[in-house]
């Protein structure tokens, strides 16, 4: 039996324990604008709330033929509670600020991990316990 994978039938595999999508879309083409609302569906269903998206209009080099205005990505991305930037990584536009944006969004989501998820009691005041072996071994 032959099984053909869709990139869309993988996801589950990759998001599971991700804390950050980045869905991204070619400004030069509306149909791939318009593919980003079944994504971050896709992500939702699978991560809940518990994942930071963040929309991306990518290829702004070619301002010439853009087809997707940045404000129809801006739109976009409050109706569906997301981050939002354009970029180009043809010339480097941007792409270490859509990291910071990331970085940024990431450590309300670690200290909320860290005081739920890893608490572990201490006892400094717990006699320790003398070892009778003479070696480490």
């Amino acid at each position: 039996m032959l099984i053909i994978l869709s990139p869309r039938s993988l996801i589950p595999s990759y998001i599971r324990d991700s804390s950050v999508a980045v869905i991204v879309y070619d400004v030069t083409n509306t149909n791939s604008f318009q593919q980003t609302t079944k994504w971050i569906d896709d992500v939702r269903r699978e991560r809940g709330d518990e994942v930071i998206i963040i929309l991306v209009g990518n290829k702004i080099d070619l301002e010439s033929i853009r087809e997707v205005p940045r404000e129809l990505g801006e739109e976009k991305a409050e109706e569906l509670h997301t981050l939002f930037i354009e970029t180009s990584a043809k010339i480097g536009y941007n792409i270490k600020q859509l990291f910071r944006r990331i970085g940024e969004a990431l450590p309300d989501r670690e200290d909320n991990f860290v005081q739920n998820e890893c608490r572990h009691e201490i006892n400094l005041n717990t006699p320790e316990e003398i070892s009778t072996k003479q070696c480490s071994c």
